[in-house]
């Protein structure tokens, strides 16, 4: 039977080591078994309970929930959880308690996957934000901030394990710099140790930097001469991959 390590499973389903331990000790959702060293080992088993917590979360269970959903015990949840997280954050915001929403911003990110947070809590919320309302923007202001700080944490936190170096830039002057920071959250969050550019540009110089995959987040279709720019930097041997809606809707254009 094969046996990873905490490393390794996390590797493996695509979740940060941190949010294995929060299931692990909080939750009592992993029991994993210890090497002579003390080193938690995983096996198949807890690979594919793993792979069942993250699909439970994805549909919008609380991880305080899941145990019993493993077990046989309860009904699964909706994805009401998400509204209810976005409306735990709001409250938060509209206090304003700014102490508390960073320390449950932080606790939401070693228990929730890092794109399912990002993607059903922290986005929505954004956009409940965004209208031409003074009170709502200054809301907004103080979220961002507060993402842009966690941003830096998972960042420096990064960069203090090996790990493929990336350089994450915005492609275009009209680009929303928060989106680029919560990219740079998951590309964190990933293990990559992540160089960022916070100031969109119209014509960025990637190949200045050097990087092992490079990040252009670009909003709406490619220009022509955006495709062509792209075609010299891939020929220069730069592994770069668009990001934002530009990549999808690349991918809808290939045959």
């Amino acid at each position: 039977m094969a046996v990873y390590s905490i490393g390794e499973v996390a590797q493996l389903c695509g979740i940060n080591p941190v949010t294995l331990r929060a299931w692990q000790r909080r939750y009592g959702l992993l029991k994993p078994q210890r090497s002579e060293g003390g080193h938690r080992q995983f096996d198949d088993s807890d690979v594919a309970r793993i792979r069942a917590i993250i699909s439970w979360i994805a549909l919008g269970v609380p991880v305080s929930q899941v145990k019993a959903l493993l077990a046989g015990d309860a009904p699964a949840s909706s994805q009401a959880n998400w509204a209810l997280l976005q409306q735990q954050l709001m409250g938060l915001l509209h206090a304003p308690a700014a102490n508390a929403l960073r320390n449950r911003l932080y606790e939401l990110g070693r228990e929730y996957p890092v794109n399912a947070l990002i993607d059903h809590v922290l986005r929505p919320l954004r956009a409940q934000l965004s209208a031409a309302n003074p009170l709502l923007q200054s809301l907004r202001a103080l979220l961002d901030g507060i993402i842009i700080e966690y941003a830096a944490f998972c960042m420096t936190a990064a960069r203090k394990k090996p790990g493929q170096n990336a350089l994450l830039l915005a492609w275009g002057a009209s680009a929303d710099r928060t989106e680029l920071w919560l990219e740079a959250i998951i590309l964190a969050k990933s293990g990559m140790r992540v160089d960022l550019l916070p100031e969109p540009l119209a014509q960025p110089q990637p190949q200045l930097f050097k990087a092992d995959r490079y990040f252009l987040r670009a909003e709406g279709a490619l220009s022509a001469p955006q495709r062509k720019q792209l075609a010299v930097w891939q020929e220069l041997g730069l592994d770069i991959t668009l990001i934002g809606s530009s990549a999808l809707l690349t991918e809808m254009e290939q045959p």
